[in-house]
């Protein structure tokens, strides 16, 4: 095996520790893919959250003011849906 092998690439001659190495390595590399999508979620749920709040807000104040809601609140929902 040349000092230039491939670490993903497992063959008859790696040694056990090896082997189970390159497969937690693979494992780590899946994991910091999916953290990565999960934070990304967060992170626009949150501003989702930040948009409904400051819509209920809205609402409520144009309510208490006697105010009637004559607009959709599909029109207040950003361009992603």
């Amino acid at each position: 095996m040349s000092p230039h092998h491939h670490p993903h690439a497992l063959d008859a001659t790696q040694d056990p520790a090896d082997e189970r190495l390159t497969s937690l390595e693979i494992k780590i590399s899946y994991l910091e893919d999916q953290v990565d999508a999960l934070n990304q979620t967060v992170y626009r749920q949150a501003n989702q959250i930040d948009v409904l709040i400051h819509e209920l807000r809205a609402l409520k104040a144009q309510q208490a003011a006697g105010g009637t809601v004559v607009r959709s609140l599909r029109d207040e929902l950003p361009p992603h849906y």
